[in-house]
Order: structure tokens, then C-alpha cells, then sequence
């Protein structure tokens, strides 16, 4: 399951957030830092349409999203990587993330206290940065000390030591280690130290509802950051996010329309989530269930298979294949083999976004 870790300064509406988020999550959303502390997380299920089609033409039983888990992480504050605040702690939960949803405060409120007693949205994501680039740095200094000895005798510890070496470079000019060009021998070499800068970054831009269609300079500030990381950005408001919560389904669109957006942060936030991490959806569905399955951009159909069961990897023979839309235009799996719509795929096969796959496979 994706896991994404919720961060940025106290009282950004982190927690806000993540209630909204996570419909029955108890997290406190209160008006002080550190109301959060310890990290809550909840599970949500990937918002998708096709998933209802699929199982309409299917007359399936049950409909199984993907699922998502988001970590809300007390709000860290400058200093967190000496301590100050509630300092390493948190830093340490952020370690366990696929990917970090960063909140930045990108809306004026006098009633809303400010840890810094202004609001400045690229200022605030540039501390959160810096301390986990402190962190990073502080790791990476100590993992290079342990291998002094073992350099001497060991090309791996070499290999290691020189890709930690450019990695500590980087952080030492206030970079992040993700801007680090790496083989994938020399990923695999530096994946146990969980570096936070390394992890995939999405500026959320908390907005009020007035900004929530077009945004605002804070929010074009923010997005020059991005620009700038190689991050995403989402515009979302964790106020309207907390108001869906309250209406009924069947009026949610009509109120996002009536703000000038099309879809909620949840959706948006996932997207920009998929997006960054280079996440495909394939599906699976028959009379039992049909079922969403979350894969990596470049998966072939047997390693697509081993995420339903490592079994199925291995004895892996073909996989009847048909894109989802064109199997919706056919109305049923016999009209699309009918149809020659059908393919069987073999191991080389590179899933596709959308498609509907059933495997063939030796026990």
C-alpha cells in the first residue's frame, strides 16, 4: 500500500487535512502547534469511476479500490534536527513514507496564528527542507564514519562510500539527496539509510475557498519551488475538504462546481501522487469482484501478477489483456474476444494504464 506522510510548520492545517482526508480519522485539528503528537494515519480508498463500470458490466459482488495510507506528522519547526520542537522523533516517522505530501499555508487569516508570525509559504517550505536536509546530512556523516575500516577491504563499502560522499556534498550546499543522479546499484547501496530529501516531495497549497479555482501569489510562489525541486503541486483546501465531508455524495460535485473545481483534494492529491511516483492502475473483474491493482510505470504482466500473488509471478504462462475502454465499448469479455479486441500477452508485455487483465499461470 502507498504510504504518504502528511508534514510542514504547526498550524499550516496539516491535521485539517488529514481528518478531511480520512473521513473517521480522530486526529486534533487545533488552533496551537503540536496538537499533533503522535503521528495518525488512515487508510483511504483511490477514488475511481471505471471501478463502478467495470463491476456494472461484470455484475460483480464486490468492488475493491487501491488504497492509500496518509501519516499526519506533528508539525516540525526550525531546529527539529537538533531537537527543538519535537525534533528527531518526527523526523524519524517520516522516514517510513513512500512520499511526502508537504502543506504550506498559502492563505491570510488573522485568526489562525502563524509559528512565525507571518505568512510566507516559500520561506516556511524552505525550513522544513533545510531540516530534513540537517537530518539527511547527519545520517550520511555517520554511516560514511562506520565505514572507514571497511573501505580499505571492500569494493562495496568503496562503491557506498563515494555515492554517500557526492550525496553529502549536496546536502552540505542545502540540496536534497533526490537531486542525486544514481544507478540503480548504487540506489540499492544507500536505500537502508532512508534519507528524507531523497523521497519524493508534493507541495499541498492550502488556499482558502476563494482561492481554491485560480490560486494566488503565494500559491505561484510555491509553484516556482517546484519548478525549480523537480516536485509537484497541488492546490487544495483543507477547509472545503472539511466541508465535503458534511454533505451528502450526490451534492459534493455540484459544490466543487459552484467553487470552479471539478474535483476534490483527495483526487487531486492522489493524482499528484500517481503522477510523481510513477504509479500505474490495472484492473481485474469478474462475477466475485472486480479489483483495482496499483503496479510501477514499466511493470511487465508477470510482475503485474506477482502483486495479486508472488505465485502467480512465478508461474506465470499469459495474460488475456483488453484495454478498459475498449472492453466498455464492447459490453461484455465474450463481445470483445467476438470482436478480436481480446489479446493474449506473454512475458515481455508492458502494462498499460487501464487495462483489464485475467492471468494464466501454472501452480
Amino acid at each position: 500500500m502507498l504510504k504518504a506522510g502528511i508534514v510542514g510548520l504547526p498550524n499550516v492545517g496539516k491535521s485539517t487535512l488529514f481528518n478531511a482526508l480520512v473521513a473517521n480519522a480522530q486526529a486534533e485539528a487545533a488552533n496551537y502547534p503540536f496538537c499533533t503528537i503522535e503521528p495518525n494515519s488512515g487508510v483511504v480508498s483511490v477514488p475511481d469511476p471505471r471501478l463502478e463500470q467495470l463491476a456494472a458490466l461484470s455484475r460483480s459482488k464486490e468492488i475493491i479500490p487501491t488504497r492509500v495510507e496518509f501519516v499526519d506528522i506533528a508539525g516540525l519547526v526550525k531546529g527539529a534536527s537538533q531537537g527543538e520542537g519535537l525534533g528527531n522523533k518526527f523526523l524519524a516517522n517520516i522516514r517510513e513514507v513512500d512520499a511526502i505530501v508537504h502543506v504550506v499555508r498559502c492563505f491570510d487569516d488573522d485568526d489562525v496564528i502563524h509559528v512565525a508570525g507571518s505568512v510566507d509559504p516559500v520561506r516556511d517550505a524552505e525550513v522544513i527542507n533545510l531540516e530534513l536536509a540537517l537530518a539527511d546530512l547527519a545520517q550520511v556523516e555517520k554511516r560514511r564514519e562506520r565505514l572507514k575500516k571497511q573501505v580499505r577491504t571492500s569494493k562495496e563499502a568503496q562503491l557506498e562510500d563515494a555515492v554517500l560522499e557526492r550525496i553529502e556534498a549536496v546536502l552540505e550546499a542545502g540540496g536534497a539527496a533526490r537531486t542525486v543522479a544514481l544507478s540503480e546499484e548504487e540506489a540499492v547501496l544507500v536505500k537502508p539509510l532512508g534519507l528524507l530529501t531523497a523521497k519524493p516531495i508534493i507541495y499541498a497549497t492550502n488556499v482558502s475557498e476563494d482561492d481554491l479555482a485560480s490560486g494566488n501569489a503565494f500559491v505561484a510562489a510555491v509553484q516556482a519551488l517546484a519548478t525549480r525541486e523537480g516536485a509537484e503541486t497541488v492546490r487544495i483546501s483543507a477547509q472545503v475538504e472539511a466541508e465535503l465531508i458534511e454533505l451528502p455524495e450526490e451534492d459534493r460535485a455540484e459544490f466543487l462546481e459552484g467553487l470552479g473545481v471539478s474535483e476534490g483534494g483527495l483526487q487531486s492529491l492522489i493524482r499528484a501522487t500517481y503522477s510523481l511516483l510513477g504509479l500505474r492502475t490495472y484492473f481485474t473483474t469478474g462475477e466475485k469482484e472486480t479489483r483495482a491493482w496499483t503496479i510501477r510505470s514499466g511493470m511487465t504482466a508477470p510482475q503485474a501478477a506477482g502483486v495479486i500473488h508472488t505465485d502467480f509471478e512465478r508461474g506465470f504462462i499469459r495474460a488475456q489483456t483488453i484495454a478498459y475502454a475498449q472492453l466498455l465499448e464492447a459490453g461484455s469479455l465474450v463481445e470483445a474476444r467476438n470482436r478480436g479486441w481480446l489479446r493474449s500477452e506473454g512475458k515481455e508485455y508492458v502494462v498499460a494504464e487501464g487495462d483489464v487483465m485475467e492471468f494464466l499461470f501454472n501452480v
